[in-house]
């Protein structure tokens, strides 16, 4: 392979391994006749000559919800674009003894550095009275100045889908949030009533939903109660879906009568009927800064980062929202800036929306969280 590059075996195993020294015409001819000759590092050989398995660990909690789901997808694709392999242990409880031994197996395995996946506030509780000897990266955080610490600004984000529907002209917003014990779900509680307020007006009373279309169904036949709400802000897109469901089989129509915004931008959000105004989430961008920061950590150069995803999340600051401003790869932690996108389940309030029972005359019932 040197021979068809013409370099030396030295600047071939320097390619492999990477230094950002080696200027970049070399560093592609050397490319090209790998692929020539369908050439593929050997990790177990690197490893003993490097002492780097250059393998990356990820610690997730077990979940299938779309967040942690796009952000482990995320991880794996910025690893590979940086050489590194993706080693996966996934929690089977929160507990410290499995905590231990997820951690264990990614140990045994030599993998160079963890990521932390966990949006459970006791993963990370209980992770916090561990040691950790590797470079670790932790996504989301129970504290805003740990510095192995990116997330989203899930705040921030809460934020914009409130302020959208203030702008829009509605004043009474309830917001549907997610279960508790959820990094996300107090955040984005944060957002909607930081964002309230700063308006001069009192949040609604919360209701909890679990993540899925059927509790947001039910938090929709809640909502129904009170005459008065004109928008809902829902804390995720599946919970939203059921909220959509709940006013449709009540004859309400959406945005006319009631407007909903959702969080995630999930890939089905534009086919929801009508099509879902929505936060999306950068999880590329998130994917690429945990790699990045862990491997400058490891010592190593990672994948570039979108400097402009930080630096928007600083300059459309907004109060009560926790935003940091862009940080070097290893340096303090900053928030990824989400993105608000409208679409058509959102419009000014046109008028009052009439409960089922209205001709009841009965006072609307309270609205008890979901559990």
């Amino acid at each position: 392979m040197a021979r068809r590059a013409g370099v030396s075996h030295q600047t071939v195993s320097r390619v492999i391994n990477g230094p950002p020294s080696l200027r970049a015409a070399t560093r592609d001819r050397v490319l090209a006749a790998m692929d020539e000759l369908s050439f593929r590092p050997n990790r177990a050989a690197r490893a003993l000559v490097t002492s780097r398995s250059t393998t990356i660990g990820v610690l997730v909690s077990k979940g299938f919800e779309y967040g942690p789901a796009a952000s482990l997808q995320a991880i794996d694709s910025a690893a590979r674009e940086a050489g590194y392999g993706v080693d996966v242990a996934h929690l089977d409880d929160v507990d410290t003894s499995s905590i231990r031994s997820a951690l264990d197996r990614l140990l045994a395995h030599g993998v160079d550095g963890i990521i932390i996946l966990a949006p459970q506030t006791r993963t990370l509780g209980e992770i916090e009275h561990l040691s950790i000897t590797l470079p670790f990266v932790t996504v989301h955080s129970a504290r805003a100045d740990d510095d192995h610490r990116l997330s989203v600004d899930q705040s921030g984000g809460a934020a914009l889908a409130t302020r959208h529907l203030l702008r829009l002209g509605h004043r009474r917003i309830v917001h549907v949030a997610g279960p508790d014990g959820w990094f996300e779900t107090a955040a984005r509680i944060r957002g909607y009533r930081g964002e309230m307020e700063s308006w001069g007006l009192e949040p609604e009373p919360l209701l909890s939903g679990n993540w899925t279309a059927a509790s947001g169904y039910e938090a929709g036949h809640l909502i129904l109660r009170d005459p008065g709400i004109t928008a809902v802000f829902s804390s995720n897109d599946q919970m939203a879906l059921g909220l959509l469901h709940a006013f449709r089989e009540q004859g309400l129509r959406v945005p006319e009568d009631l407007s909903v915004v959702g969080f995630d931008d999930v890939p089905e959000s534009p086919h929801y009927w009508p099509p879902l105004t929505t936060v999306r989430q950068n999880f590329p961008e998130l994917g690429r800064r945990c790699v990045a920061r862990l491997l400058a950590l490891i010592g190593e150069s990672g994948p570039a980062v979108d400097r402009d995803a930080g630096e928007a999340a600083g300059a459309a600051r907004i109060p009560g929202s926790g935003t940091a401003g862009v940080a070097d790869a290893a340096g303090p932690a900053a928030d990824v800036a989400p993105e608000l996108v409208p679409r058509e389940s959102t419009a000014p309030p046109r008028r009052v929306h009439s409960r089922p029972d209205a001709a009841s005359g009965a006072a609307p019932a309270e609205t008890p969280p979901l559990r």
